[in-house]
């Protein structure tokens, strides 16, 4: 008795990946090195100076990473509750941080004790930085104050109270040591300077504020809050230039790669997007496993360090070509020995082979489709379906062409209820315009109009699906024609783009063939 052959799914080729440079640019990274910390990582930020150390900000301590350890080489832990904003010196010196008990304290990074603590807030803060020329510190405030603060004096030099919210970002230039911004949850951005008593520009971002990156010649900032990144030009006051909306949850963290030439942004949505700074196109996307805080760049884009809510920090090396030569020998020295293996037996005479029955295992819809039950196999194809949603329609097709093949199609479709026949009218509606499909589906369509003519009118169910089936064929019927009408268009201009040649023949060719034409 001949076994029964289980149902073959065609696997259609997919479309793959747009290869671009960006794509190969920024998946030239090292599979990601995961480091725990004691909690949620609120900051990252990288040293200007070689050899680029980063400070990592979670819970009551601020770390410092080397460019390559696992391990913290330098950690400041006298904090009486969560710090915030561990933030680098120009010269990499210095290290400042706001911490949730109001105070601002300043570390030597060679030495372990605050040097100077800043006391003038009354509750937490969350942004601390300094100016540009190194001897004043910038911090913001929940009691939605900002302030200046003297180095060597330990002085406040001046606080402003225009915001009416918190204020959770904030940035100073690097360009002039007066100017800064701050970012509120009052969805307003405001531009300060230390020479004059109030705001002199304000900005409305429409979401509470996150982060904020100022562009290297600072003609442009950007802002990110909700699920937007907006980008405003500083140079005709403050107008919005552009508005992205590519994630689905709260953008955190803000930060600029590549020299400038591409700008990232961190949510927690799980995702980090790469936007192009010439027209604003998401051109890479990286997948983290939990949301994303805080995001840091190493110069040159050395490194991607991330830090997510779960007090994972995520660190990602470029791949050197070293190292890619390395990784190809790796692979290649194991799989050389396994193919070998074995290559050189010869079988002798006396060898007896031993050969063990595969087993057979069939699939649901196979094993009802042996039995015969064809209406069954259909509607657990359409289930499984659901199940493997990458073979979405693959499976069911399948199972309609071997029907088809048997003869036993029509009887499949037959006796169907107002519900499985909304469900095999949707498949169809939902597949008859891939032209993998067409052929099939059509000859399915019209079996089902044949078995169901009668039932027209009884269920207004099926009467919408019809209705959906009949505008979807003359929507493809127009672009149908609209195509063959382009096609007509083309094909004359291809013809009016190569000239005529005249074929001249021979003087007695030519001769026979003017009597032939003539007669």
């Amino acid at each position: 008795m001949a076994s029964f052959k289980p149902t073959r799914i065609q696997v259609y080729p997919k479309l793959g990946e747009k290869v671009t440079q960006d794509t190969l640019y920024w998946k030239n990274y090292k599979a990601p090195v995961q480091i725990k910390e004691f909690g949620a990582i609120t900051s990252i930020d990288f040293s200007p100076l070689a050899p680029h150390t980063y400070a990592v900000t979670a819970s009551t301590r601020v770390h410092i990473y080397g460019p390559f350890s696992q391990e913290p080489v330098k950690t400041f832990t006298r904090f009486k509750d969560t710090a915030y904003s561990g933030r680098f010196r120009s010269d990499g010196q210095l290290l400042v941080a706001g911490c949730e008990d109001s105070a601002v304290r300043l570390f030597d990074v060679s030495g372990r004790v605050a040097i100077r603590m800043f006391k003038g807030h009354t509750k937490a803060v969350h942004v601390a930085d300094f100016t540009s020329h190194g001897y004043q510190i910038l911090t913001g405030s929940d009691d939605y104050t900002c302030k200046l603060w003297d180095i060597p004096n330990s002085a406040e030099l001046t606080s402003y109270k225009e915001h009416t919210d918190y204020i959770r970002c904030g940035i100073t230039s690097k360009l002039n040591r007066d100017l800064f911004f701050t970012g509120s949850y009052d969805h307003t951005l405001k531009l300060f300077d230390a020479r004059v008593d109030k705001s002199v520009m304000n900005m409305d971002h429409g979401q509470p504020v996150e982060s904020l990156l100022l562009y290297p010649s600072e003609g442009l900032l950007v802002s990110a809050g909700g699920r937007y990144v907006k980008v405003w030009d500083l140079l005709k006051g403050g107008q919005p230039l552009v508005s992205l909306k590519n994630h689905h949850k709260t953008v955190t963290s803000l930060c600029l790669g590549s020299n400038g030439q591409r700008l990232l942004s961190a949510s927690l949505d799980r995702h980090v997007k790469v936007y192009s700074t010439t027209n604003y196109k998401v051109v890479h996307n990286f997948d983290y496993a939990a949301s994303i805080l805080s995001l840091g760049l190493a110069p040159d884009d050395e490194s991607i360090v991330v830090g997510m809510t779960n007090g994972i920090l995520s660190i990602k090396h470029k791949r050197t070509p070293e190292d890619s030569k390395g990784a190809v020998q790796q692979k290649r020295q194991p799989a050389y020995r396994i193919f070998v293996k074995g290559k050189n037996y010869v079988p002798k005479q006396e060898d007896y082979l031993v050969s063990k029955p595969v087993r057979q295992y069939l699939a649901k819809y196979d094993k009802l489709l042996r039995k015969f039950n064809v209406s069954k196999a259909l509607d657990e194809a359409m289930e499984v379906s659901t199940v493997f949603f990458f073979l979405k329609s693959e499976i069911p097709m399948a199972v309609i062409k071997e029907l088809d093949r048997r003869g036993t199609l029509k009887n499949a479709l037959a006796g169907r209820d107002e519900k499985e026949l909304c469900q095999l009218l949707s498949f169809v509606i939902m597949n008859l315009v891939d032209t993998r499909f067409t052929a099939t589906l059509t000859t399915m369509a019209e079996m089902l109009l044949d078995i169901y003519q009668s039932t027209v009118g009884m269920s207004s169910l099926v009467d919408r699906q019809l209705l959906r089936l009949q505008e979807l064929l003359d929507k493809e019927t127009e672009y149908q024609q609209e195509l063959m009408e382009v096609l007509g268009m083309l094909d004359v201009l291809f013809a009016s783009a190569h000239p005529r040649k005249e074929v001249t023949l021979p003087g007695d060719g030519a001769n026979e063939f003017n009597k032939r034409k003539e007669a």
